[in-house]
């Protein structure tokens, strides 16, 4: 699924002179094997509606194995990545049910629609870069956590802001990532306190791979693509699906068996064959994915 602006020439269903809304993810190929998706609500700092959350799962389930796609960039249109829900209204997940339901089965629907995200993420055999121009609150945090790389713009922040608006602190996933990312201290830190990170911290931390400056990073996070699309997509696949399920191992043997596994698998493939042909002979591979 591929999403794109509106000139404004034509309308719904081809009509004149008709202004379609704009799509709320937008979906571009900057370069081959590199997919770039947008969030595209900046008058709402691209606050989470039910529209937006729906389109990101869309664009994540239509590339979840195309092997064409080697690596995902996600971004913010305007000056922030994502500020977390609307608190002016999320609006409807698109599954209705056939019959009225109580506030709790409703907002249920909600927390599940967002935060099943966490999920849709790594389903996606290609690493996902968040390129995070802007703030990251919420939410929006979290959709930067879900990321695989981050890469942020020097005057972006990140902020667990869900304490702040009289919630809990733990939401979208983050009372899970964030203590593996930088500890159990300091992510009950920014949980509890709600208080803000800039990039700097964030680095520190390593709760980001790089800072860069803000006219740079679009470049920087395409740069990070493309090195990862010049890898066999089969070892950048088995690579992201073990790295992740290994934050679930119990032990370091059990963690060094599931590699041993995708090793093997990998080294029978022909691109693995190709990679050690390219290098003898000092040539870029061409990988096939077979």
């Amino acid at each position: 699924m591929t999403s794109t602006t509106d000139d404004g020439a034509t309308g719904p269903g081809g009509q004149p002179g008709a202004t379609a809304e704009p799509a709320p993810v937008l979906a571009d190929r900057p370069e081959p094997g590199i997919l770039r998706l947008t969030l595209n609500r900046p008058g709402s700092l691209n606050a989470m509606s039910a529209e937006l959350i729906e389109a990101l799962h869309a664009e994540l389930r239509a590339v979840q194995e195309d092997s064409e796609v080697r690596a995902v960039v996600l971004t913010g249109n305007g000056r922030a990545f994502c500020a977390g829900i609307d608190l002016r209204g999320y609006g409807d997940p698109p599954q209705q049910p056939d019959e009225e339901e109580g506030r709790s089965q409703a907002g249920m629907r909600v927390q599940q629609h967002i935060s099943s995200l966490g999920e849709a993420f790594r389903r996606v055999r290609a690493p996902i870069i968040g390129a995070v121009n802007g703030p990251a609150t919420g939410g929006g945090m979290a959709l930067a956590v879900f990321c695989d790389i981050r890469l942020m713009a020097r005057s972006a922040i990140l902020q667990a802001s869900f304490i702040r608006r009289g919630l809990g602190g733990t939401d979208i996933g983050l009372s899970w990532l964030l203590p593996r990312m930088v500890g159990f201290a300091r992510a009950t830190d920014l949980i509890l306190t709600g208080r803000t990170v800039d990039a700097e911290e964030a680095e520190r931390i390593g709760l980001v791979s790089a800072v860069v400056e803000d006219d740079v990073l679009a470049d920087a996070a395409l740069e990070r693509a493309r090195l990862i699309a010049g890898h066999s997509p089969f070892g950048v696949w088995m690579s992201k699906e073990v790295l992740w399920a290994n934050q679930e191992t119990g032990s370091f043997q059990a963690a060094v068996e599931l590699e041993n596994r995708s090793q093997i698998l990998t080294a029978l493939t022909r691109d693995h064959r190709e990679a050690v042909t390219a290098f003898l002979e000092k040539r870029p591979a061409v990988f096939r994915n077979r």
